[in-house]
């Protein structure tokens, strides 16, 4: 069986990283190439000849959605396979994904030898239409995922990094406020200290990284999309929210869903 030659994108550099050191340890595929955008991805198709292409959904410049609507007009000799392996579960993102082409619609967090499966199915089959349509799994339901799976699809959405400090801080923050609502208004004499206890650090730390976290999903262009998460325009790009803020708004999201 020939190597499948598989190209990630996905702005996350740490989770490509990650993505990439797991298929190295995989004889029967190889990474040919890497890209943080749709326009970096297009550029690197002819030059890298992928069977796959595994890509996110939402990326600056140029997202998942328009990559593939470019990529069906593009002149290959070798069109990849496409599997979207994304935070956003909605069934109207997976049936447009599939629409545009793509063969599996995975949802974050996802496991990887379920990933590489995929990988090898898609790159070794071509399927019929019908098959195409009945080839992504449905999105696991809400109520099915665990608390911090919740508060991982929703940070990654967003573009909050899962290796950052303040991921964690964050994580657990939510988590804590979920539980006892008022506790968001005794962030620095409680919520901050009860975190640095738990990770061996200061609560100025604690506060610091949590503001970095919030700053990075600003910088990285995701208020629209929190928006959507939310389904009002709850942020806007030049009114960042306060950690408390932030840490709230989330917190309740997840109490809203949870008793949904």
């Amino acid at each position: 069986m020939e190597t499948v030659k598989l190209l990630i994108v996905d702005d996350n550099v740490e989770l490509r990283r990650i993505i990439a050191d797991y298929f190295t340890q995989r004889e029967d595929v190889r990474v040919v190439g890497q890209a943080g955008n749709g326009v970096e991805a297009l550029e690197l198709l002819p030059k890298t000849q992928p069977d796959v292409l595994l890509t996110d959904i939402i990326m600056p410049q140029m997202d998942g959605y328009a990559m593939l609507e470019q990529l069906a007009h593009m002149e290959l000799e070798h069109k990849p396979e496409v599997i979207v392996l994304t935070a956003l579960g909605r069934d109207d993102f997976i049936m447009r994904a599939v629409q545009l082409g793509a063969r599996y619609y995975m949802i974050k967090p996802f496991d990887f030898s379920t990933l590489y499966q995929r990988v090898v199915e898609v790159a070794h089959t071509r399927p019929t239409m019908q098959e195409v349509l009945l080839a992504p799994p449905p999105a696991p339901s809400v109520n099915t995922k665990s608390t911090d799976e919740k508060i991982a699809s929703i940070f990654l959405t967003v573009g909050i990094p899962a290796h950052i400090k303040g991921y964690q801080f964050l994580r657990e923050a939510v988590k804590l406020v979920m539980d006892e609502p008022e506790m968001i208004n005794r962030i620095t004499k409680e919520l901050y200290p009860g975190i640095a206890r738990k990770f061996s650090t200061s609560p100025s730390k604690v506060e610091r990284a949590i503001r970095h976290a919030i700053e990075v999903a600003w910088s990285r262009g995701r208020v629209e999309v929190l928006n959507q998460v939310f389904g009002a325009n709850v942020c806007s790009p030049d009114d960042k929210p306060t950690n408390g803020e932030f840490i709230a708004l989330i917190a309740d999201k997840m109490r809203v869903d949870r008793t949904a």
